[in-house]
């Protein structure tokens, strides 16, 4: 995904460096409706017009800080479709119990039911999340290591679903032991 003001020249690189820092700390600090244009205007240095551009819209800013949200890992290829999978569901269960990952990715989701522009980027984000898991998954099929009829997006929710409702919901820990338990029920 691009960067929201990358075509503003130094406009846009300024906005890219210190208002889209700002702007993440300001969302993990308070989720999308504490983030206020004036004051990233104020903390980053950079006029309330710059960071607003022509119109009054935060979305364009929040958009550009939460590309940041992190890196998409490549899908692992150790053999073996468990191994993968955990490798996966453990580097999620690291960024779900990291606060400011959570929070901010919780207040992307429920912002997205408000904002198309939010939503459309919610998208973007939740492909690229998912991606790796579907290739896992579907180098599996081809190796018949699961049945090909399965249906790759079911197995991806069955997969990722207990690991959101443990962090937001439950509350309770999610170890490996956890995660081997949601791999052997999901593939099986």
């Amino acid at each position: 995904m691009g960067r929201a003001h990358s075509d503003r020249g130094e406009e846009g690189r300024a906005l890219e460096g210190e208002g889209a820092r700002e702007t993440y700390r300001q969302l993990a600090q308070s989720g999308i409706n504490g983030v206020s244009i004036v004051e990233v205007s104020r903390t980053s240095g950079i006029s309330n017009t710059t960071i607003s551009g022509t119109g009054p819209s935060r979305s364009p800013l929040l958009i550009d800080a939460c590309s940041r949200l992190g890196s998409v890992p490549e899908a692992p290829d150790t053999g073996s479709i468990q191994a993968d999978l955990s490798a996966l569901l453990e580097r999620l269960s690291d960024q779900l119990q990291t606060v400011n990952w959570s929070s901010v990715y919780h207040s992307i989701i429920d912002a997205a039911e408000r904002d198309p522009e939010i939503e459309a980027m919610q998208a973007n984000l939740h492909k690229s999340f998912m991606a790796p898991f579907e290739a896992v998954i579907e180098r599996a099929k081809s190796k018949g290591e699961i049945s090909s009829d399965r249906i790759t997006s079911d197995l991806v929710a069955a997969l990722i679903g207990p690991m959101f409702f443990r962090r937001w919901f439950s509350k309770e820990t999610i170890g490996k032991l956890f995660i081997r338990t949601i791999i052997e029920n999901s593939i099986r």
